[in-house]
């Protein structure tokens, strides 16, 4: 079994017990009393690269990063910091994350939130709106691709801006014929857990220029934030540098003047 399958595993055997004690009615009742969904994509599209900073515990291929034992504080220290948005973690097993980081952290900034998740059905988006997310992560190496056609459609129209994230070139063609609009380059390979810096050089061509392109893993600092835009980000998202920072808000502050440099 691969980390993937592992991971799948295990988050489809959570969402079980989520569903029985929190009906799809529910969600919804609670998504309707949010706010209405910030659109990040304006900022996304705007001049320079935008980063989105994230809120991560802990990951299978390098285990405890950091104890968090505020999220929203985190979160209201990048936003200080200029990040255009913020991901939260919400898988528990292998990220130590959970919904109520993503609840504690919407209540508390104005910036668009992402639910960074195994997501593979509805109910999950759902979830993510109930709780305040903006945009919601769908990875198109666990969707048959009917269904990331589906997810796409219905995030899109309970207002979440879906990040539809790919690892290879084909994944790539996949996302663009399902319609995404804002697609994230993984560097990560998920069998070997390594980061390849390249992979983003190697896909950013082909995924069209009227989508928003966003750089995922690989950021140490400004020269790699630097270096993607020359490749062609739009966006970069960036989580161990930050969350192991003993300065996040000036450290995301630095990212952002190299986005526009």
């Amino acid at each position: 079994m691969s980390m993937l399958d592992e991971i799948l595993e295990g988050v489809a055997e959570d969402l079980q017990a989520r569903m029985a004690s929190t009906s799809i009615d529910d969600l919804k009742r609670q998504a309707e009393k949010q706010h209405p969904a910030l659109d990040p994509m304006p900022a996304f599209r705007a001049e320079g690269v935008s980063v989105i900073a994230e809120v991560k515990r802990s990951s299978p291929s390098k285990g405890a990063l950091a104890h968090i034992k505020d999220p929203a504080a985190l979160a209201v220290d990048y936003a200080a910091g200029g990040a255009a948005a913020i991901s939260v973690l919400t898988e528990k097993r292998h990220f130590g994350g959970d919904l109520d980081d993503l609840r504690a952290v919407c209540g508390q900034v104005d910036v668009p939130v992402l639910r960074k998740d195994f997501i593979t059905t509805s109910y999950e988006l759902w979830e993510a709106r109930a709780a305040g997310a903006d945009m919601a992560l769908l990875m198109v190496v666990s969707l048959y691709q009917s269904a990331l056609e589906s997810l796409i459609e219905r995030a899109v129209s309970i207002g979440l801006v879906p990040l539809v994230e790919v690892h290879d070139e084909e994944e790539v063609k996949r996302a663009v014929d399902a319609g995404a609009t804002l697609i994230g380059v993984n560097a990560r390979n998920l069998k070997t857990l390594e980061v390849d810096r390249g992979t983003f050089e190697l896909l950013a061509p082909k995924i069209p220029d009227h989508i928003v392109r966003v750089a995922e893993s690989g950021v140490r600092g400004p020269h790699d934030v630097i270096e993607y835009a020359k490749q062609g980000a739009n966006v970069v998202l960036v989580g161990e540098t930050l969350v192991k920072d003993d300065n996040p808000r000036s450290t995301v502050a630095d990212l952002v003047a190299a986005s526009k440099s």
